[in-house]
């Protein structure tokens, strides 16, 4: 077995990739403090084909180098909108049609295997804060939350963590 070179995976181009269709999946980060948190999204997403990235709050928005440090040009290629507000962002994707679903521990949350996303549906993935997790107001305005079953001490997995967790599931299940 032998390990491939980067240029036998047949990647796309930026160029490339801001042409093809993409996975009709938008991602809320929702006050992310951490730059390499934010940078890992955009990696992610950008290998999945997310459609876009909304950055909420106290995120921070590229141009940024330590978000380039995990993004690795993917902040170039992934759309980004910025909101001062998380609640402004949400009542944009709920005007355009988005289902939103806030990935947190909540009452009646739909564990992750159980999630089911539909095809044709337009879905927003509201992603919180590393301490606090989504703010109980976005929470409140989304149509369900989505929870990663976990089986250990610790409460939470980190945010680009779980963002690479529910991302790939989501993306797989829609391209089966």
């Amino acid at each position: 077995m032998r390990k491939l070179k980067n240029s036998e995976l047949d990647r796309l181009s930026v160029d490339e990739y801001k042409e093809v269709e993409k996975t009709p999946i938008t991602v809320v980060l929702d006050n992310i403090r951490s730059c390499n948190n934010i940078g890992s999204v955009f990696r992610t997403s950008d290998a999945l084909l997310i459609e876009n990235v909304l950055l909420c709050g106290i995120t921070a928005t590229p141009p940024n180098t330590e978000i380039h440090k995990t993004a690795l040009d993917a902040e170039k290629s992934v759309p980004w909108e910025y909101f001062a507000e998380t609640e402004a962002a949400i009542c944009k994707l709920k005007e355009d049609g988005y289902r939103v679903f806030a990935v947190e521990q909540v009452e009646n949350s739909i564990m992750l295997p159980d999630f089911t996303p539909e095809k044709g549906q337009k879905l927003a993935l509201v992603f919180g804060n590393e301490v606090k997790g989504v703010q109980q107001a976005v929470v409140n305005m989304c149509d369900g939350a989505i929870e990663i079953p976990q089986y250990g001490t610790k409460h939470s997995f980190n945010i680009s963590v779980s963002a690479g967790i529910v991302l790939w599931d989501l993306v797989y299940k829609l391209r089966k």
